[in-house]
């Protein structure tokens, strides 16, 4: 299983991950860091991770009225809110049944195991850099008995010509969508049509890690439910793009998601009370769904405001990834060790009031002394324009000639 290396996740598999939805950075003074984004007041995002339990609490209620009758009773393993909620994801991807999951990770166990026994081939299909492989411990393996492959190993979902010539049988053929760890990819519609066809001509059913499915739409230009359609079950997030507390859920068949429900059972997910975890998805869904593509388009303007503003500030090398956006999320990459570009990012919303980036992570490859970060934009990010990415990164990267020449001097 790989390693993951500091990478900038939202459940690193070895390390402890802190609020801000990266690894702890171990003598980086965290509690400082995360103030700073608190406070800032300006942000391209806000991590719901970033407030306080009160504040959660507050939102929580704020419109829960409106989601559902609070006069019903809780529920109790399972029905009330969380089947509403079941039902609305439903409608929402097309799908015949839908199976609420405390986690995703659990929810891609059921599916994959549920497979393997359908298809009576225990391999899938799936990239090294997909989240199984990387930050699971190596459960599909250790806890399901599931072997997987690799039909590709670049920065890219596979081809369909990878996935025909694979030298390998596979039951089930996963795709992440985005893929997260290559910087939020995706394939053309086109090519994703042609890779799904190319499993099916193999006898192979298809999985989609669609926990950021929400905002691939723009991307493929379809619809949510033409995007499920092409996969045999499909695993979305609540709290990744929704800004949930918790929760997943698994979209398929109604007898998949029958047999889905007995592992979950078995894997120790049939939890007795959800209504909280329920409550807060199904306010994502009507409160973010609909601002995605805004985010999108937004994070496109970002982005191309970034590659401008490194070349007008003479920052020699430096990689905006992909560009544009495929989604509302990208990658940012630069020649300076982490700790002086985090550093350089808590000063700017200390001093200025301005958050660009959070945390920054040493790159898994390549020569010492690269780093990345991940950026999102979202709602805080919507008033945003060209000239204010410049501004704020003119003053980032004045920070990080600080930053670095101290590094120097110790």
């Amino acid at each position: 299983m790989a390693e993951t290396n500091g990478q900038a996740r939202d459940d690193a598999a070895d390390e402890t991950p802190d609020a801000d939805g990266a690894p702890d950075a171990g003598d980086y003074p965290r509690g400082r860091r995360i103030a700073a984004w608190q406070r800032a007041e300006r942000t391209l995002w806000r991590a719901p991770m970033d407030r306080s339990i009160g504040e959660q609490l507050a939102a929580l209620t704020e419109d829960a009225g409106t989601l559902t009758d609070l006069g019903q009773p809780v529920d109790i393993y399972g029905g009330g809110v969380v089947a509403e909620l079941e039902q609305r994801i439903a409608e929402v991807l097309g799908k015949e049944a839908v199976a609420f999951f405390p986690t995703g990770t659990m929810a891609q166990q059921a599916a994959l195991r549920s497979w393997a026994g359908r298809t009576g081939n225990p391999t899938v299909a799936l990239h090294p850099l997909a989240h199984p492989e990387m930050y699971e411990r190596g459960a599909l393996c250790v806890v399901s008995g599931l072997r997987t492959v690799h039909p590709t190993t670049g920065p890219r979902l596979p081809t369909a010509d990878e996935i025909r010539d694979f030298e390998e049988p596979f039951g089930t053929l996963m795709l992440e969508l985005p893929l997260r760890d290559a910087g939020f990819v995706l394939p053309t519609w086109e090519e994703l049509e042609a890779v799904v066809a190319a499993a099916r001509e193999r006898d192979a059913v298809v999985h989609f890690d669609g926990a950021r499915l929400w905002e691939c739409a723009t991307h493929f230009g379809r619809e949510l439910p033409e995007i499920a359609a092409l996969a045999d079950s499909v695993y979305v997030s609540f709290y990744k793009t929704l800004g949930g507390i918790s929760g997943a859920a698994l979209a398929g068949s109604a007898s998949l998601i029958e047999e889905a429900r007995a592992w979950r059972h078995r894997y120790g997910g049939q939890l007795f009370q959800q209504f909280p975890a329920a409550l807060s998805a199904l306010s994502g869904l009507a409160r973010e769904l609909p601002r995605l593509p805004s985010y999108v388009a937004q994070a496109r303007m970002v982005a191309g405001a970034l590659a401008e503003g490194f070349a007008e500030a003479g920052a020699g090398w430096f990689r905006v990834h992909p560009e544009p956006p495929h989604t509302h999320q990208f990658q940012v990459w630069l020649p300076y060790p982490p700790e002086v570009l985090t550093e350089a990012s808590v000063r700017l919303a200390e001093e200025t009031g301005t958050a660009l980036f959070r945390m920054w992570v040493p790159a898994a490859a390549g020569p010492p002394g690269i780093s990345y970060t991940e950026v999102t934009v979202a709602e805080s990010g919507l008033d945003w324009t060209a000239a204010d990415v410049k501004t704020a990164l003119g003053e980032f990267m004045k920070r990080v000639t600080e930053q670095e020449r101290l590094a120097r001097q110790r």
